[in-house]
């Protein structure tokens, strides 16, 4: 027996909520996919997590109502807040001209819903720099322009989004042949496709009804087993940088003009008080300071595509790892290991940057000395973390998270919660850790772990390895002043009295609780520094050093001569010296120098 389609003439809010859904369900399924095929315009492995997260962000903040206009307007304002890379953004862009054009005093009739859709075309090609055809442009553009056609054909929704889903698979399939890149790897363009899969959910939802459309399918495709012969273009500009600037009176294609020198792939999208902005560039901290005269930065975003084009095509290892951008080390480390890092962030008062990607040290250095407003750091949002492991469970087998210290920092918590939901999506096998410790501490933790997975270790093995590091590691701190760690919360207020009441110079431990403890302190800056050298002699003692670094807060000269020590100490120069995180300067001020060392 054939189950009855019911007739739509006219759709109200909550339908046309639901119908989403139906259609960012499509997207969650087939992302895996999504991301193998990804080759335009970088192959950086990430257009189905970029959209995921996008249609994931709408879901979170909208509560739909029977009231059409303020529906449509919710879903594009809430698509513009989470959009995330490049089709991410044009998609968004498309819902906001959609959401413009209905006309709030009218039912949404086939023949008012063609016309929104044609219009809607126009805000997605005007938001891109240089607009690209066998894209997900030409399908929007195709499947709009065919409905269009079809208002006087069909006057219920049913059939209409059925014809113009046909029409949207042969915009699909024409894509490979429009684009050379495309045609060399023998796929469409994922953004396009990942479209498609959207009105696939989306005509469901009127062909199905509500619940099976909603219902999760299984991802055969999703799982993107076949081979696919994927390119290795250059990539020009190093840095996928996203900003959303909040403000009066914005004009978007003003600020287009303002930046397009600084990269390409530009998008600029969105409304005269929300804008969003996409753009492929190797200096995103240039990009960011441009930005912001036109409004305030209330989102950054900077992905770096070289490390995602090395890991569809060069991972070295099945376990992913992840850390943050306390970790302090270097960026040749980094990259050598493939190690994923997630930025706190750095705050000026209203002003905020990414740690070591929109702001470094010595640009952090100079803006703590001229700035009236006292900086302070943040751990990223549990949706940060949550949108890197949803990339990663794409392309590893698991996950291991080793972060600051939660004694100090959030950090460590903020990643547990973003795992949660991608180990329960996904099935895949993610470990967070407490690392108990900070800056060179955490580096050399991290290092060690990619280490032993070079030399095979398996996922157990190595939380098991982890567990062991964390007693065998020691950091030592020389500060010149208490002022900034006090007011971070870090030591006892009690103790900062007494040793600023002497003038004293303190010296910081890490203890076995992962806190920073003041455990002596001299008259002098110097005297600390011994001070830290003896501690570090008595702890080693006897034992072997594998390896330490040496970090500091503009203060190459104590680094230097701690380096110089260390060296006599242990018979080898240390793994590296670099700034210390600006994230951590901002809650210990200027001068600090650091040794951090893990014996055998």
């Amino acid at each position: 027996m054939t189950e009855t389609v019911q007739k739509i003439k006219e759709l109200d809010g909550k339908q046309l909520y639901f119908s989403f859904l139906a259609g960012a369900q499509r997207i969650f399924e087939q992302q895996k996919l999504l991301n193998k095929i990804n080759v335009f315009p970088v192959a950086d492995a990430d257009t189905g997590t970029n959209l995921a997260s996008t249609m994931r962000s709408i879901m979170d903040a909208i509560i739909p109502t029977d009231n059409l206009k303020q529906t449509a307007v919710a879903l594009a304002d809430a698509a513009l807040i989470g959009a995330r890379g490049n089709s991410g953004i044009i998609f968004a862009q498309f819902l906001y001209g959609f959401s413009n054009e209905i006309n709030p005093d009218e039912a949404l009739t086939v023949k008012s819903f063609a016309e929104s859709v044609k219009k809607a075309v126009a805000y997605a090609y005007d938001a891109i720099a240089n607009p690209v055809e066998g894209t997900m442009l030409t399908v929007i553009k195709d499947w709009a322009e065919y409905i269009y056609i079809l208002k006087d054909t069909f006057d219920d929704f049913t059939r209409l989004l059925v014809e113009a889903y046909i029409r949207a698979l042969e915009s699909l399939a024409s894509t490979t042949g429009k684009l050379e890149v495309l045609a060399r790897a023998h796929v469409v363009d994922a953004g396009a496709k990942g479209f498609v899969f959207w009105l696939e959910g989306f005509r469901d939802f009127f062909t199905m009804g509500a619940e099976k459309a909603m219902r999760r399918q299984v991802p055969v495709a999703g799982e993107a087993d076949e081979a696919i012969e994927m390119p290795h273009d250059e990539i020009n500009f190093r840095f996928c940088t996203e900003a959303l600037i909040s403000g009066t009176d914005m004009d978007k294609h003003k600020i287009r003009n303002f930046i397009q020198h600084c990269g390409d792939s530009l998008v600029v999208a969105g409304s005269p008080q929300k804008i969003r902005v996409h753009i492929h560039t190797d200096f995103p901290a240039e990009v960011f300071s441009q930005l912001q005269q036109f409004g305030s930065i209330t989102y950054q975003k900077v992905d770096d595509m070289v490390m995602q084009n090395e890991i569809q095509f060069n991972r070295k290892f099945n376990v992913a790892l992840v850390t943050d951008s306390s970790c302090d080390l270097p960026k040749d480390l980094i990259d050598q290991f493939q190690i994923h890092v997630v930025p706190l962030s750095v705050h000026f008062g209203e002003t905020y940057f990414l740690d070591r990607l929109t702001i470094n040290p010595p640009q952090f250095y100079a803006m703590q000395e001229k700035s009236d407003v006292n900086a302070s750091s943040a751990q990223p949002a549990s949706k940060e973390f949550q949108n890197k492991f949803e990339y990663l469970s794409t392309h590893y087998d698991s996950i291991v998270g080793i972060h600051l210290s939660q004694a100090l920092s959030g950090t460590y918590s903020s990643s547990e919660k973003g795992s949660k939901d991608v180990i329960t999506r996904t099935g895949k096998q993610i470990n967070i850790i407490n690392s108990g410790t900070l800056t060179g501490g955490l580096g050399l933790l991290v290092y060690r772990a990619a280490k032993a997975l070079e030399e095979g270790v398996s996922h157990d093995e190595l939380l098991k390895l982890i567990e062991e590091w964390k007693t065998k590691s020691i950091v030592r701190v020389s500060i010149t002043t208490l002022k900034y760690i006090v007011r971070s919360g870090r030591v006892s207020p009690f103790k900062s009295f007494v040793a600023k009441m002497l003038d004293l110079k303190p010296v910081i431990a890490i203890d076995d609780e992962g806190k920073a403890s003041l455990f002596s302190k001299s008259f002098s800056e110097k005297g600390s520094m011994k001070k830290v050298m003896q501690s570090i002699t008595r702890h080693t003692k006897g034992k072997k050093v594998w390896e330490y670094a040496i970090t500091h807060a503009n203060n190459p000269a104590t680094a230097q001569w701690y380096a110089t020590q260390m060296e006599l100490l242990t018979g080898k120069k240390p793994l590296f010296i670099d700034h210390a995180s600006p994230a951590l300067v901002a809650n210990t001020g200027p001068g600090v120098g650091c040794v951090s060392l893990m014996l055998e």
